[in-house]
């Protein structure tokens, strides 16, 4: 059984949950401009047009991607407030460090990630 997180740890981690909130709202105000409408009647090339739309398709993906993490980043925050941080959310089993350590926004345990991505 994973033991519960110590005051250190949960301080380096609420830092590392900040910094990383700060960095990914800072990273999605910069992807506006390559999500941007491609124009279909702009005077390029066939092949120029493809790469733009792929291109945008691949922003927008990152952009889903990004905001998703920011709010599971700041739903970790909340739950720290709460004194929830650290528990799995399916099995209220404690997660370990080096997985918060690792991704610190993660609201399950190893175990139970690997069963949700199996199924």
């Amino acid at each position: 059984m994973t033991e519960d997180l110590t005051a250190a740890e949960r301080d380096e981690l609420r830092r590392d949950l900040v910094a990383l909130c700060e960095s990914l709202a800072s990273t999605l105000a910069g992807l506006d401009e390559g999500a941007q409408v491609v124009d279909l009647d702009a005077p390029i090339g066939r092949l120029s047009r493809m790469d733009a739309l792929q291109q945008q398709s691949m922003a927008k993906a990152n952009r889903q991607s990004m905001t998703a993490r920011l709010t599971q980043a700041q739903a970790a925050l909340h739950r720290m407030d709460d004194d929830e941080y650290g528990y799995c959310r399916a099995c209220d089993e404690p997660i370990a460090y080096k997985r918060l350590k690792a991704r610190p926004e993660t609201p399950f345990c190893l175990a139970c990630q690997a069963a949700a991505e199996h199924r």
